[in-house]
């Protein structure tokens, strides 16, 4: 039995186990594709006979695993260090969509969203689009009419299982997205990956590096069954 504990592996949940869903930051891995290729050098090595082991990050604040601020698409909208902390810490619930192309008000609907939820949307994006580096430009996203439903609903978060909430292919939709969610005052957590959770209910905890005026910023996300 303690051998078999021993080897959990990652995201196999029980009660008292912590999943998590984050991305880990590597060297050249997925990003949006008008935007720097991320790059993370080891730059000096205990391994090879240095005295230290540093390693050097360069990447936007988009990259992986990260929150998006309203500064992101609102001229003078608020900083990700103004981020009320309980806005991506607490009660979360993931709800998984089966449309492989869009998350639609059709299917959102029945799930009867209720003010002050965190939502996690877990989508076909999780198990297929993380299997590659390169970007996949059909992914899941949010229709501008889901992310206006959220706001109506009053929800505190949402987050998706890639790189945006909005699609490559319309540009309308990726700015009426964020627009709409951000200045409703809903922060969106991006580049989750849900493969190993089951739809229910959690506790979340999803924090950004404190980046000073940050329009977004790195996260690690956990969730935890309640």
């Amino acid at each position: 039995m303690a051998k078999a504990k021993a080897q959990q592996t990652w995201g196999e949940a029980t009660k008292s186990s912590w999943i998590d869903i984050s991305i880990p930051i590597r060297d050249k891995m997925v990003y949006w594709p008008t935007d720097p290729v991320p790059r993370v050098t080891r730059i000096k090595d205990r391994d090879k006979g240095d005295p230290v082991t540093l390693t050097e990050i360069q990447i936007i604040d988009h990259v992986g695993t990260h929150i998006d601020a309203p500064l992101h698409f609102i001229a003078g909208g608020k900083t990700i260090d103004q981020m009320p902390l309980n806005a991506t810490i607490g009660r979360a619930r993931v709800i998984e969509i089966k449309d492989k192309k869009v998350i639609t008000l059709k299917e959102l609907l029945p799930h009867n969203i209720r003010r002050g939820e965190r939502i996690l949307f877990k989508t076909t994006n999780s198990t297929r689009c993380y299997k590659t580096d390169e970007f996949v430009e059909d992914y899941v996203y949010f229709s501008t009419e889901v992310a206006q439903h959220l706001v109506d609903r009053g929800v505190r978060a949402v987050g998706l299982d890639y790189i945006s909430i909005g699609t490559p292919k319309d540009r309308d939709n990726i700015h009426d997205t964020h627009r709409i969610l951000l200045e409703g005052g809903v922060y969106i957590i991006e580049g989750i990956n849900l493969a190993k959770v089951k739809p229910g209910r959690y506790e979340l905890i999803c924090l950004p590096i404190l980046l000073h005026r940050g329009d977004a910023a790195p996260a690690r996300a956990i969730l935890r069954p309640v």
